[in-house]
């Protein structure tokens, strides 16, 4: 993608407060974003293509509660390890709750409801949950960096190591997808880093070197397998193994984990997961972590930098404005823009007193991709006089014109770029 921006221009910040997409409020508290219709649009458009495709995948979805006891957290080994990014517990009835970072050991409990055949597995558990971490102030950016959001998060429960190193390749794939959907090459926009542990820092990882080298071998042959450049990390795992990061740049040329595949060699053994194999008995399940689209708000933020606030129309929260000449037009553009939203296109109808050259650059402001001028001739022939957004570099007058065409050929014409979901 052609760079004709400043940094300053492509500010996620920035734009999400002049493309009315969300805001910060004292009163709510820092490092809390609060949604308006157009940003919570975006994020719905996200988290509907990814629930979705991993439904695809035979991912199962599910729902779990944002609280739970603090005990949960203790058999987890989250609460000794991450005790310093949680929030305080919360007593209740004389028991302590948090509100959870993170949804593994929920996920467990819903795997431990009932005994589970080797015949189940993979069994792929996701949730789009709402997390909450108590990142320090002078950490805190915009969408970047918050201290509540929603992750596309899943935990795959595998018979063997083979398996799970089958599902941390499928994973790898489904990330490879979504960054295509994105318009993402790795290499350019991204890249793979082998996060790994630190033998001799006991307090930091589960202490098991045998364990640790094996789990590392397998992401590292892996992505050698793959084909996949990527850097190593020391001391950048999680505590209960090492992981497969991808990596992004912000606007600003900051490094961020954008998504994560994790192998877990810990987990299994302290919430005691198993299955029964083939010849009857019990066997430690295996278990993989893995983030396919990320945090909602990190990608959000990384997607508003990206295209500069321009998204592609199937991202788009407002995907036409219908722009009556005059007032005279103005039942006519309310029938187009009735025929548009019942084919599900997301559309607004300007129905102020402006002149016509500001109802234009209003909506070419607002980053709107297409714009359905309508007059007198159009009235006539039944048609809308369509305009879209000129190609990257295009800076002829008139580039992104398209001409009078009937209402039915223009719905036609969006909804087949909303379902290929071109960048």
């Amino acid at each position: 993608m052609a760079d004709e921006h400043k940094p300053d221009d492509r500010d996620h910040k920035k734009l999400g407060r002049e493309l009315d997409l969300f805001i910060f409020s004292d009163a709510v508290g820092k490092g809390l974003p609060l949604w308006l219709p157009k940003g919570a649009t975006l994020r719905r458009e996200l988290e509907r293509f990814i629930v979705d495709e991993e439904i695809k995948r035979g991912y199962l979805h599910v729902y779990t509660p944002d609280i739970a006891k603090l005990d949960l957290y203790r058999k987890s080994g989250h609460y000794p390890h991450y005790q310093d990014s949680m929030y305080a517990p919360i007593v209740i009835d004389d028991e302590e709750f948090m509100l959870r970072p993170m949804t593994c050991p929920h996920h467990f409990e819903l795997y431990l409801s009932k005994p589970h055949s080797y015949r189940e597995l993979p069994m792929r558990i996701a949730e789009v949950a709402k997390l909450y971490r108590y990142e320090q102030s002078g950490e805190l950016m915009g969408l970047q960096r918050v201290r509540t959001f929603s992750l596309a998060d899943a935990h795959i429960i595998c018979a063997s190591e083979e398996q799970a190193m089958q599902e941390v390749d499928a994973a790898l794939d489904l990330i490879e997808y979504v960054a295509t959907v994105f318009g993402l090459k790795l290499g350019d926009d991204y890249h793979y880093r082998l996060s790994l542990g630190d033998r001799a820092n006991s307090e930091k990882y589960y202490k098991n070197d045998a364990a640790w080298e094996k789990g590392e071998n397998l992401l590292r042959e892996l992505l050698k397998k793959r084909g996949s450049r990527f850097v190593e990390a020391k001391d950048e795992a999680a505590f209960y193994g090492p992981k497969i990061d991808i990596q992004m740049k912000n606007v600003n040329g900051k490094e961020d984990t954008a998504f994560t595949v994790q192998y877990d060699f810990c987990m299994p053994d302290r919430f005691d997961l198993t299955y029964t194999g083939e010849d009857g008995a019990k066997h430690r399940a295996f278990v993989v972590h893995r983030s396919s689209i990320g945090a909602i708000e990190r990608i959000v933020a990384f997607l508003i930098e990206r295209y500069a606030g321009a998204f592609p129309l199937w991202l788009s929260p407002v995907q036409a404005a219908v722009i009556p000449v005059s007032e005279k037009q103005l039942e006519y553009a309310r029938g187009i823009a009735a025929e548009l939203k019942a084919a599900n296109i997301r559309v607004e109808l300007d129905e102020s007193g402006e002149t016509l050259g500001k109802k234009i650059r209003s909506a070419k402001t607002s980053k709107v991709p297409y714009l359905l001028v309508v007059g007198d001739e159009e009235i006539k022939t039944e048609t809308a006089t369509l305009e879209g957004r000129p190609p990257v570099g295009d800076v002829r007058a008139g580039a992104g014109k398209i001409g009078a065409l009937p209402i039915a050929e223009i719905i036609l014409r969006l909804k087949a770029e909303i379902e290929t979901r071109a960048a």
